[in-house]
C-alpha cells in the first residue's frame, strides 16, 4: 500500500474480528516500531505482547478497572501491546530537564506512529489508549519502580470501518514565516 493511502485511510478501531493475528504480523508492526528514530538514540521503549487470552483477560482485569472501566472494550481485542516506558539515556534526560519537556513520551510517539501505520499497510486495526491504569498494569508485569506503562495499543482484524473524524484545514493550522 502506498504510504499516503496508509496515511489516510488509517482509523482508531474498537471492534475486532474474533480471528488471531499471526506473530508474523505482530513481529513486522514491532519492527517498524523499532526503527523509528528516538532523541540521541534513547530507543525508550519495550514493548509487552499480550496474545494470550488468559494472560490478556487478567491484565485487562486489572488495568481497565474504575474510572478506567471505559477501555475495557479493548479487552475484545485479539492482541494488546504494552508499552514501558524508559526514560531514556543521560543525554535525552539531560534534554528534558533543560527543555521542560519529556523527549521519551515523543520517541514513544514516533515509534507508536510507525507500529500503528505498519498495521492499517498489513490489514490490521489498532487503536492507541492511554485511559488505562498504569500503577496496575506495572504491578501486573511486576515492573521495577522507575518503569511505566504509558499507553497501550489494541491489535487486531477490524470488525468495523470508521468514517474519518473531521480534521482542521490546513490553512487553520500552518503559517510561513509569521503566527
Amino acid at each position: 500500500m502506498e504510504l499516503e493511502k496508509v496515511i489516510t485511510e488509517r482509523r482508531s478501531i474498537r471492534k475486532f474480528l474474533d480471528k488471531p493475528v499471526e506473530r508474523e504480523k505482530i513481529n513486522a508492526c514491532l519492527e517498524a516500531a523499532r526503527l523509528a528514530p528516538s532523541a540521541c538514540n534513547s530507543q525508550p521503549w519495550h514493548y509487552i505482547v499480550l496474545d494470550d487470552p488468559k494472560v490478556k483477560e487478567s491484565f485487562c482485569q486489572e488495568a481497565f478497572t474504575g474510572v478506567y472501566k471505559i477501555s475495557q472494550w479493548a479487552a475484545k481485542a485479539p492482541v494488546l501491546i504494552a508499552v514501558v516506558s524508559d526514560r531514556g539515556n543521560f543525554v535525552s534526560r539531560l534534554g528534558n530537564f533543560f527543555r521542560h519537556t519529556e523527549f521519551f513520551l515523543v520517541d514513544q510517539g514516533i515509534s507508536g506512529e510507525h507500529l500503528v501505520l505498519r498495521a492499517h499497510d498489513l490489514g490490521l486495526g489498532t487503536c492507541w489508549i492511554g485511559w488505562l491504569n498504569s500503577d496496575k498494569a506495572a504491578q501486573f508485569f511486576h515492573l521495577p519502580k522507575n518503569k511505566k506503562i504509558e499507553h497501550l495499543f489494541a491489535l487486531g482484524y477490524p470488525a468495523e470501518n470508521p468514517s474519518p473524524r473531521p480534521r482542521a484545514e490546513l490553512k487553520e493550522i500552518v503559517s510561513y514565516n509569521k503566527f
